[in-house]
């Protein structure tokens, strides 16, 4: 099979001269120059400065989405204008109905439930990367960073912007610095750019200024072309970011009995430094000592009764965030989380041209591992030291095709982890993609049994998951096929893990497996009264183990619809579900799912999802149980100003053969959040797990001058329900204040 793969993608490769997509022709027919101005704008949001009167308009004409390039039911205009520090952009939005306005004040990249203006901006023009600049109509911002036709809000930059209201309008002013953007180091700049607007009534109206054609799978490509932007290529930024916190923590002096003494620690400090050096405008240097990575949006907790699997969590420090789009791969063979408590750490990252290139590296004290395994896999915390390094390489060959490769590193005293290998994106034949990555291991674990001791094996192999001192090799391979389309989309995939295949740096949580996945959905779009578009869908895959035996084998079919009053709902089932689980073959396991999302006021969005049915309870003893897994949530705006964030699931399951209960619990969190201002709010979260019987409460006073420049005051609190006598008692207390600040030059 390999050597099939290997054939694949040297044809691929070989075919670039002879296989050409056509590009989309918006770059070609919708073409504007940027306005060079010697002066500042002061933001108003009113577009009143002069200047604005140097910028031709550039309207919105067409609705893309749910019509498809039909006439925009409301007039936009956008102005661009740029000076030797700024891109300038303003909006002057018309509203026939401004009662139905969507506002509201929220924290940054929270408001894309509203109406809002935005830009998008594909600086090298490679159709890999580009940076999205929101506002809504009360000037809140929220900026993105899309990759392929995938957004990352976690992205953040330091940018202005200033928005007003008016009795028939609202418009727009937005500053962008050339420092926080990167583009190519050359006189003259021509980039690839988008404007549009929401205009979220009784359908979610996506408004540009340029036609979209569906059948073309790029959402870049649909861009026009902004043209002539000169003598910025100097640009360079030097940044220091010091914090500095204090914290006073408690806890039960036995956390397992509640009558044992609350002992209160002292006062104690913590400081540290970021610092960031620009170069140019294509090389990012960043370093951190002592960084406080500790998190003040804590984790939703997440329902894992029945999983044999380590559990995602999302990364939201903002150290690893800067270029996190480059060391991103289809296997995830870096994942920064791994990376848990460092001491210091530095990164590099490039673009110079085609190609692109990243290095990490971060000395960690409180090392942690996954142990990835056939059938579930082991979560290992440690208190060792190790030393991370992880380097990447991305050549683009134009049109969203590229090759790169990732090498990362993981040193534990005299035990190590190396994971190298290749991958790629090949764009051909105007709809099709064909994706895949190649990487190698080798691997000798850390000696020390008292560590992690299981003594599951790595099947046919001498080799076994304790830590026990143990040096072995393995590979993994992803490749994936992909036809892209108007109304048809359809894929084929295949992936192999060996058994002894570890990424230490990474999310691998499963190997000795064999995937083979088919897909394929067809839409549809009447953009009538009642059903915007909609879709019918199927899945199907089989499952081996890495030595032939068949572990699972199914069949999902499927329909979704986007509906008027901003309504989507989507069901489908298990029409074939087979598996083999520890030893037991389980000959049908059915089992149907839903997915209902409604924002039909500004005031309210409710999401409801779950699938109800047969499941594997994945025990010692595994058996079929029936049962449900279910998620409400609700998102309530009863002001402008306030939010209550509202989540609720629910996990239960009983025995077919013994109507026994096997498990039922829920996770309810509420985070109510009130915004004084864009930059200033006091939220509460709250949190029972009934599964664990613990309850947590987050205070948060924030003040955000930036998305960096930050003054955080708070506490946390962990209780857990002993029941009687003792009821629910506080076993973990912490207060906290922190001030960080960005200095930049």
């Amino acid at each position: 099979m390999k050597r099939i793969v290997l054939a694949m993608f040297v044809f691929m490769l070989l075919g670039t001269n002879l296989l050409t997509a056509q590009e989309s022709p918006n770059p070609l027919n919708y073409r504007v120059k940027a306005t060079r101005i010697n002066g500042n704008i002061e933001l108003t949001g009113r577009l009143t400065d002069p200047h604005w009167s140097l910028a031709p308009e550039i309207p919105l004409p067409y609705e893309v989405d749910p019509g498809e390039n039909i006439p925009a039911p409301q007039r936009t205009i956008v102005k661009v204008l740029y000076n030797k520090e700024f891109l300038y952009v303003g909006y002057i939005c018309y509203d026939t109905d401004m009662t139905k306005l969507r506002a509201n004040v929220t924290d940054r990249d929270k408001m894309f439930d509203d109406d809002f203006a935005f830009i998008m901006i594909d600086t090298f023009g490679d159709k890999q990367r580009a940076y999205e600049f929101v506002v809504n109509p009360v000037g809140v911002q929220g900026d993105l960073l899309r990759t392929s036709n995938n957004e990352d809000e976690t992205w953040d930059a330091i940018w202005y912007s200033a928005a007003a209201i008016s009795d028939s309008l609202w418009t727009v002013e937005m500053a962008i610095p050339f420092k926080s953007i990167r583009f190519p180091a050359k006189q003259m700049q021509d980039w690839l750019f988008m404007a549009g607007r929401i205009y979220p009534r009784t359908s979610r109206a996506f408004l540009s200024w340029t036609p979209f054609d569906r059948n073309d799978p790029c959402f870049t490509c649909k861009s026009g072309m902004l043209e002539g932007i000169e003598d910025v290529e100097s640009t360079s930024a030097f940044e220091a970011l010091p914090y500095v916190v204090g914290l006073q923590s408690g806890a039960l002096n036995n956390r397992q009995d509640p009558t044992s003494s609350f002992t209160n620690g002292d006062l104690r400090g913590r400081f540290g430094l970021g610092v960031k050096y620009f170069p140019n405008p294509g090389f990012v240097l960043d370093a951190v000592v002592n960084p406080d990575f500790s998190q003040v949006e804590s984790d939703a907790s997440q329902i894992s009764v029945n999983s044999t699997f380590a559990l995602f969590y999302p990364e939201r420090r903002p150290f690893f965030l800067e270029g996190i789009d480059l060391f991103d791969t289809r296997i995830s063979g870096f994942y920064s989380r791994m990376i848990n408590n460092p001491v210091v750490a530095a990164k590099v990252t490039e673009k110079s041209g085609a190609l692109a290139f990243g290095l990490l590296t971060a000395a960690d004290r409180s090392s942690t591992f996954i142990i990835p395994g056939e059938e579930g896999s082991s979560f290992v915390n440690s208190d060792l030291d190790s030393y991370s390094t992880v380097a990447r390489a991305r050549y683009d060959l134009g049109n969203q095709s590229f090759i790169g490769g990732l090498g990362t590193a993981r040193n534990t005293g005299s035990a190590y982890n190396y994971v190298g290998g290749v991958d790629w994106t090949y764009f051909f034949w105007e709809h099709y993609y064909f994706r895949g990555q190649a990487l190698l291991s080798t691997t000798k674990e850390v000696n020390d049994p008292t560590l992690f001791n299981n003594g599951r094996t790595f099947r046919n192999t001498d080799y076994n998951a304790a830590f026990n001192g143990e040096t072995y090799t393995g590979s993994a391979i992803d490749i994936g096929l992909n036809y892209n389309s108007r109304d048809f989309n359809y894929g084929i995939n295949y992936n192999e893990y060996t058994p002894t295949f570890h990424a230490y740096n990474g999310f691998v949580t499963s190997n000795d497996t064999r995937f083979i996945t088919a897909n394929s959905n067809y839409n549809y779009y009447p953009n009538g009264a009642v059903v915007d578009n909609g879709y019918v869908f199927f899945n199907g895959g089989l499952h081996f183990n890495h030595w032939g035996h068949r572990k699972e084998r199914w069949i999902v079919l499927g329909t979704g619809m986007q509906m008027k009053a901003q309504t989507f709902w989507e069901i489908g089932g298990l029409a074939l579900n087979e598996e083999l689980f520890r030893g037991v073959y389980f000959p049908n396991v059915p089992r149907a799912f839903w997915y209902v999302q409604t924002r039909a006021s500004g005031s309210l969005n409710v999401t409801f999802r779950g699938d109800i049915g047969e499941f594997i309870y994945r025990s010692d003893t595994p058996e079929v149980g029936a049962g449900h897994n279910m998620t409400l949530s609700a998102t309530i705006k009863p002001t402008g100003r306030f939010q209550l964030n509202l989540n609720y699931s629910r996990s239960e399951l009983t025995s077919k053969a013994t109507d026994q209960l096997l498990f039922d619990g829920y996770i309810a969190r509420a985070v109510g959040i009130y915004q004084f201002s864009p930059e200033f709010f006091v939220r509460l979260i709250g949190e029972y797990n009934q599964f664990g019987k613990t309850f947590q409460f987050y205070p948060l006073v924030s003040y955000k001058l930036n998305p960096f420049t930050i003054f955080y005051a708070g506490s946390t609190h962990n209780l857990y329900d002993f029941e009687n006598p003792h009821g629910v008692t506080q076993t973990e207390r912490q207060f906290f204040v922190k001030l960080q600040y960005l200095w930049r030059s």
